[in-house]
Protein backbone atom coordinates (compact mmCIF):
# COMPACT_ATOMS: atom_id res chain seq x y z
CA UNK A 1 0.00 0.00 0.00
CA UNK A 2 2.48 2.44 0.82
CA UNK A 3 4.51 1.49 -2.24
CA UNK A 4 1.26 2.01 -4.26
CA UNK A 5 0.48 5.84 -2.74
CA UNK A 6 4.47 6.16 -3.35
CA UNK A 7 4.00 5.63 -7.20
CA UNK A 8 0.89 7.42 -7.07
CA UNK A 9 2.60 10.59 -5.49
CA UNK A 10 5.43 10.32 -8.48
CA UNK A 11 2.56 9.63 -11.41
CA UNK A 12 0.74 13.19 -11.09
CA UNK A 13 2.41 16.33 -11.71
CA UNK A 14 1.80 18.09 -8.47
CA UNK A 15 -0.53 18.72 -5.51
CA UNK A 16 -1.68 21.93 -6.32
CA UNK A 17 -2.55 21.44 -10.19
CA UNK A 18 -4.53 18.04 -9.22
CA UNK A 19 -8.44 18.26 -8.12
CA UNK A 20 -9.90 16.52 -5.58
CA UNK A 21 -11.80 13.67 -7.29
CA UNK A 22 -8.86 12.74 -9.92
CA UNK A 23 -6.81 12.75 -6.76
CA UNK A 24 -8.99 10.24 -5.17
CA UNK A 25 -10.60 8.22 -7.16
CA UNK A 26 -9.62 8.86 -10.97
CA UNK A 27 -5.85 8.57 -10.71
CA UNK A 28 -5.43 5.42 -8.35
CA UNK A 29 -7.56 3.83 -10.78
CA UNK A 30 -5.61 5.35 -13.44
CA UNK A 31 -2.62 3.98 -12.01
CA UNK A 32 -3.90 0.82 -11.64
CA UNK A 33 -4.48 0.27 -15.56
CA UNK A 34 -0.61 2.11 -15.52
CA UNK A 35 1.18 -0.64 -13.81
CA UNK A 36 -0.83 -3.22 -15.61
CA UNK A 37 0.01 -1.43 -18.78
CA UNK A 38 3.65 -1.52 -17.98
CA UNK A 39 3.82 -4.93 -17.15
CA UNK A 40 2.40 -5.77 -20.61
CA UNK A 41 4.74 -3.36 -22.18
CA UNK A 42 1.68 -0.98 -23.35
CA UNK A 43 2.97 1.90 -24.73
CA UNK A 44 0.72 4.91 -23.67
CA UNK A 45 -0.53 5.92 -27.18
CA UNK A 46 -2.44 2.59 -27.56
CA UNK A 47 -4.09 3.51 -24.05
CA UNK A 48 -5.36 7.00 -25.39
CA UNK A 49 -6.34 5.64 -28.66
CA UNK A 50 -8.68 3.32 -26.38
CA UNK A 51 -9.59 6.07 -24.79
CA UNK A 52 -10.84 7.80 -28.35
CA UNK A 53 -13.04 4.47 -28.90
CA UNK A 54 -14.62 4.75 -25.11
CA UNK A 55 -15.65 8.45 -25.17
CA UNK A 56 -16.95 7.97 -28.95
CA UNK A 57 -19.18 5.21 -27.72
CA UNK A 58 -20.15 7.05 -25.17
CA UNK A 59 -21.03 9.96 -27.45
CA UNK A 60 -23.25 7.23 -29.12
CA UNK A 61 -25.22 6.43 -26.23
CA UNK A 62 -25.66 9.84 -24.98
CA UNK A 63 -27.49 10.30 -28.43
CA UNK A 64 -30.47 7.82 -27.05
CA UNK A 65 -32.97 9.42 -24.65
CA UNK A 66 -33.48 6.42 -22.38
CA UNK A 67 -31.94 6.43 -19.06
CA UNK A 68 -29.96 2.89 -20.09
CA UNK A 69 -28.31 3.96 -22.54
CA UNK A 70 -27.45 7.30 -20.64
CA UNK A 71 -26.24 5.27 -18.09
CA UNK A 72 -24.17 3.37 -19.87
CA UNK A 73 -22.94 6.72 -21.81
CA UNK A 74 -21.73 7.77 -18.06
CA UNK A 75 -19.90 4.23 -17.73
CA UNK A 76 -18.06 4.59 -21.16
CA UNK A 77 -17.07 8.40 -20.62
CA UNK A 78 -15.60 7.36 -17.39
CA UNK A 79 -13.77 4.67 -18.61
CA UNK A 80 -12.48 6.81 -21.18
CA UNK A 81 -11.53 9.00 -18.47
CA UNK A 82 -9.58 6.61 -16.43
CA UNK A 83 -7.84 5.58 -19.48
CA UNK A 84 -6.70 9.12 -20.37
CA UNK A 85 -5.52 9.78 -16.57
CA UNK A 86 -3.61 6.23 -17.17
CA UNK A 87 -1.53 7.07 -20.22
CA UNK A 88 0.00 10.04 -18.51
CA UNK A 89 0.81 8.09 -15.24
CA UNK A 90 2.22 5.20 -17.63
CA UNK A 91 3.96 7.72 -19.79
CA UNK A 92 5.55 9.22 -17.00
CA UNK A 93 6.16 5.81 -14.74
CA UNK A 94 7.75 4.43 -17.90
CA UNK A 95 9.52 7.48 -18.97
CA UNK A 96 7.49 7.73 -22.19
CA UNK A 97 6.95 10.67 -22.73
CA UNK A 98 6.43 12.56 -25.93
CA UNK A 99 5.16 15.80 -27.28
CA UNK A 100 3.06 14.05 -29.93
CA UNK A 101 1.41 11.66 -26.72
CA UNK A 102 0.45 14.56 -24.48
CA UNK A 103 -1.11 16.38 -27.60
CA UNK A 104 -2.83 13.34 -28.69
CA UNK A 105 -3.61 12.97 -24.92
CA UNK A 106 -5.59 16.35 -25.31
CA UNK A 107 -7.10 16.06 -28.72
CA UNK A 108 -8.46 12.75 -27.49
CA UNK A 109 -10.89 14.67 -24.95
CA UNK A 110 -11.78 17.04 -27.50
CA UNK A 111 -12.77 14.35 -29.92
CA UNK A 112 -15.01 13.04 -27.25
CA UNK A 113 -16.97 16.46 -26.80
CA UNK A 114 -17.16 16.78 -30.41
CA UNK A 115 -19.00 13.47 -30.66
CA UNK A 116 -20.79 14.20 -27.89
CA UNK A 117 -22.43 17.74 -29.14
CA UNK A 118 -22.82 16.11 -32.03
CA UNK A 119 -24.81 13.38 -30.46
CA UNK A 120 -26.56 15.59 -28.30
CA UNK A 121 -27.98 17.73 -31.13
CA UNK A 122 -29.64 14.31 -33.07
CA UNK A 123 -30.95 13.80 -30.03
CA UNK A 124 -33.02 17.20 -29.53
CA UNK A 125 -33.16 18.31 -33.20
CA UNK A 126 -36.66 17.33 -33.39
CA UNK A 127 -37.42 17.77 -29.44
CA UNK A 128 -39.41 20.66 -28.82
CA UNK A 129 -38.03 23.64 -26.90
CA UNK A 130 -38.87 23.83 -23.24
CA UNK A 131 -42.26 25.39 -22.79
CA UNK A 132 -43.67 25.37 -26.39
CA UNK A 133 -44.69 23.07 -29.27
CA UNK A 134 -41.58 24.04 -31.32
CA UNK A 135 -38.52 21.71 -31.93
CA UNK A 136 -34.94 22.51 -31.47
CA UNK A 137 -33.95 22.15 -35.38
CA UNK A 138 -31.32 23.95 -36.16
CA UNK A 139 -31.02 26.04 -33.44
CA UNK A 140 -29.38 23.24 -31.03
CA UNK A 141 -26.63 23.20 -33.41
CA UNK A 142 -26.49 26.64 -32.99
CA UNK A 143 -26.54 26.53 -29.82
CA UNK A 144 -23.61 23.47 -29.24
CA UNK A 145 -21.66 25.47 -31.35
CA UNK A 146 -21.52 28.50 -29.18
CA UNK A 147 -21.41 26.41 -26.08
CA UNK A 148 -18.48 23.89 -27.92
CA UNK A 149 -16.41 26.11 -29.73
CA UNK A 150 -16.97 29.65 -28.42
CA UNK A 151 -17.02 28.54 -24.81
CA UNK A 152 -15.74 24.94 -24.05
CA UNK A 153 -12.69 25.29 -26.08
CA UNK A 154 -11.50 28.41 -25.33
CA UNK A 155 -11.98 27.84 -21.24
CA UNK A 156 -9.83 24.37 -21.53
CA UNK A 157 -7.17 25.29 -23.39
CA UNK A 158 -6.43 28.40 -21.26
CA UNK A 159 -7.23 26.39 -17.90
CA UNK A 160 -4.58 24.02 -19.27
CA UNK A 161 -1.99 26.75 -19.98
CA UNK A 162 -2.56 28.40 -16.58
CA UNK A 163 -1.97 24.70 -15.02
CA UNK A 164 1.68 24.48 -16.82
CA UNK A 165 2.67 28.54 -16.50
CA UNK A 166 1.78 27.18 -11.88
CA UNK A 167 4.29 24.32 -12.95
CA UNK A 168 6.61 26.25 -14.28
CA UNK A 169 7.25 27.90 -11.31
CA UNK A 170 6.69 25.39 -9.02
CA UNK A 171 8.93 22.50 -10.76
CA UNK A 172 11.25 24.58 -13.16
CA UNK A 173 11.08 23.58 -16.97
CA UNK A 174 11.46 20.13 -16.26
CA UNK A 175 7.86 19.79 -14.45
CA UNK A 176 5.98 21.57 -16.74
CA UNK A 177 4.65 21.15 -20.24
CA UNK A 178 5.09 24.93 -20.78
CA UNK A 179 4.89 25.15 -24.84
CA UNK A 180 6.12 28.65 -26.97
CA UNK A 181 4.68 29.49 -30.19
CA UNK A 182 7.90 30.51 -31.45
CA UNK A 183 9.70 27.17 -30.28
CA UNK A 184 7.02 24.87 -31.80
CA UNK A 185 6.46 26.81 -35.20
CA UNK A 186 10.50 26.94 -35.36
CA UNK A 187 10.59 23.32 -35.12
CA UNK A 188 7.62 23.35 -38.15
CA UNK A 189 10.05 25.66 -40.04
CA UNK A 190 12.79 23.43 -39.48
CA UNK A 191 11.28 19.65 -40.43
CA UNK A 192 13.51 18.33 -43.54
CA UNK A 193 11.97 18.24 -46.75
CA UNK A 194 9.80 14.87 -47.80
CA UNK A 195 8.52 15.11 -43.72
CA UNK A 196 5.94 13.57 -43.28
CA UNK A 197 2.61 15.48 -43.56
CA UNK A 198 1.03 14.48 -40.18
CA UNK A 199 4.58 15.69 -38.62
CA UNK A 200 4.02 19.00 -40.44
CA UNK A 201 0.38 18.92 -39.61
CA UNK A 202 1.02 18.26 -36.08
CA UNK A 203 3.46 21.14 -35.81
CA UNK A 204 1.58 23.74 -37.31
CA UNK A 205 -1.70 23.07 -35.38
CA UNK A 206 0.45 22.92 -32.22
CA UNK A 207 2.06 26.04 -32.86
CA UNK A 208 -1.45 27.94 -33.55
CA UNK A 209 -2.68 26.45 -30.30
CA UNK A 210 0.43 27.84 -28.40
CA UNK A 211 -0.41 31.12 -30.08
CA UNK A 212 -3.81 31.23 -29.52
CA UNK A 213 -3.07 31.08 -25.80
CA UNK A 214 -0.62 33.39 -25.52
CA UNK A 215 -3.06 35.63 -27.65
CA UNK A 216 -5.06 35.67 -24.68
CA UNK A 217 -2.52 36.18 -22.07
CA UNK A 218 -0.82 39.72 -22.94
CA UNK A 219 0.23 40.44 -18.85
CA UNK A 220 1.37 36.82 -18.28
CA UNK A 221 3.66 37.49 -21.86
CA UNK A 222 5.33 41.18 -20.57
CA UNK A 223 6.00 39.56 -17.15
CA UNK A 224 8.03 36.89 -19.13
CA UNK A 225 9.77 39.00 -20.88
CA UNK A 226 10.79 41.08 -18.37
CA UNK A 227 11.51 37.83 -16.15
CA UNK A 228 13.99 37.08 -19.16
CA UNK A 229 15.32 40.27 -19.49
CA UNK A 230 16.05 40.82 -15.40
CA UNK A 231 17.37 37.07 -14.84
CA UNK A 232 17.82 34.88 -17.81
CA UNK A 233 14.57 32.75 -16.64
CA UNK A 234 12.26 31.57 -14.16
CA UNK A 235 14.58 29.97 -12.11
CA UNK A 236 16.91 32.17 -11.87
CA UNK A 237 14.52 35.12 -10.56
CA UNK A 238 13.93 35.88 -6.40
CA UNK A 239 12.33 33.23 -4.33
CA UNK A 240 10.66 36.25 -3.15
CA UNK A 241 8.65 36.91 -6.70
CA UNK A 242 8.20 33.38 -7.41
CA UNK A 243 6.53 32.40 -4.12
CA UNK A 244 4.43 35.93 -4.62
CA UNK A 245 3.47 34.51 -8.16
CA UNK A 246 2.50 31.19 -7.00
CA UNK A 247 0.70 32.07 -3.59
CA UNK A 248 -1.24 34.00 -6.63
CA UNK A 249 -1.92 31.52 -8.83
CA UNK A 250 -2.57 28.43 -6.91
CA UNK A 251 -6.16 29.75 -5.43
CA UNK A 252 -6.88 30.09 -9.50
CA UNK A 253 -5.78 26.16 -9.81
CA UNK A 254 -9.48 25.78 -8.47
CA UNK A 255 -10.95 27.40 -11.41
CA UNK A 256 -8.63 25.40 -13.92
CA UNK A 257 -10.21 22.18 -12.82
CA UNK A 258 -13.62 23.45 -12.71
CA UNK A 259 -13.16 23.95 -16.51
CA UNK A 260 -11.51 21.05 -17.48
CA UNK A 261 -13.40 17.62 -17.29
CA UNK A 262 -15.00 16.57 -14.57
CA UNK A 263 -17.14 19.17 -13.44
CA UNK A 264 -18.08 19.28 -16.99
CA UNK A 265 -18.67 15.24 -17.13
CA UNK A 266 -20.91 15.57 -13.96
CA UNK A 267 -23.22 18.15 -15.94
CA UNK A 268 -23.13 16.48 -19.08
CA UNK A 269 -24.37 13.11 -16.79
CA UNK A 270 -27.27 14.98 -14.95
CA UNK A 271 -28.44 16.46 -17.65
CA UNK A 272 -28.53 13.40 -19.67
CA UNK A 273 -30.15 11.62 -17.03
CA UNK A 274 -32.39 14.19 -16.85
CA UNK A 275 -33.57 14.29 -20.21
CA UNK A 276 -32.71 17.97 -20.62
CA UNK A 277 -28.94 18.00 -21.80
CA UNK A 278 -29.34 21.59 -23.11
CA UNK A 279 -29.50 22.69 -19.92
CA UNK A 280 -25.50 21.46 -20.36
CA UNK A 281 -24.71 23.73 -23.33
CA UNK A 282 -26.10 26.83 -21.34
CA UNK A 283 -24.43 26.24 -17.94
CA UNK A 284 -21.30 25.94 -20.47
CA UNK A 285 -22.53 29.36 -21.69
CA UNK A 286 -23.57 31.50 -18.98
CA UNK A 287 -21.74 29.92 -15.41
CA UNK A 288 -18.40 28.11 -17.09
CA UNK A 289 -17.65 31.88 -19.22
CA UNK A 290 -18.15 33.86 -15.88
CA UNK A 291 -15.63 31.40 -13.95
CA UNK A 292 -13.20 31.88 -17.66
CA UNK A 293 -13.88 35.42 -17.12
CA UNK A 294 -12.86 35.31 -13.57
CA UNK A 295 -9.85 33.48 -13.98
CA UNK A 296 -8.40 35.10 -16.53
CA UNK A 297 -9.00 38.99 -14.82
CA UNK A 298 -7.41 37.54 -11.84
CA UNK A 299 -4.52 35.27 -13.53
CA UNK A 300 -3.70 38.94 -15.71
CA UNK A 301 -3.60 40.54 -12.81
CA UNK A 302 -1.21 39.26 -10.97
CA UNK A 303 1.16 39.02 -14.06
CA UNK A 304 1.13 43.08 -13.89
CA UNK A 305 1.66 43.13 -10.49
CA UNK A 306 5.09 40.83 -10.45
CA UNK A 307 5.77 42.75 -13.66
CA UNK A 308 5.95 45.91 -11.78
CA UNK A 309 7.42 44.62 -8.98
CA UNK A 310 10.45 43.83 -11.28
CA UNK A 311 10.10 46.59 -13.16
CA UNK A 312 10.59 48.61 -9.65
CA UNK A 313 13.38 46.94 -8.63
CA UNK A 314 11.15 45.44 -5.75
CA UNK A 315 13.57 42.16 -5.67
CA UNK A 316 17.59 42.50 -7.14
Amino acid sequence: MAKFKELLNASIKSKDTEEWLDMRFNRPVGLVMALAGKKLGIHPTAITAVSIILGVWAAWMFSHTDVYHNLLGVVLLMLANFCDSADGQLARLANKKTLVGRVLDGFAGDIWFFCIYAALCVRMTFQPMPGTDVNWGIWIWVLAFISGMLCHSPQSSLADYYRQIHLLFLKGKAGSELDTYAAQRAIFDNLPKGSPLIARMFYFNYANYCKSQERRSPAFQKMMDVISTRYGDVSQMPEELRSQFLAGSRPLMKYTNILTFNMRAICLYATCLAGCPWVYMTIEIIVFTMIYVHMHKRHENLCRDITEKISKGGAA
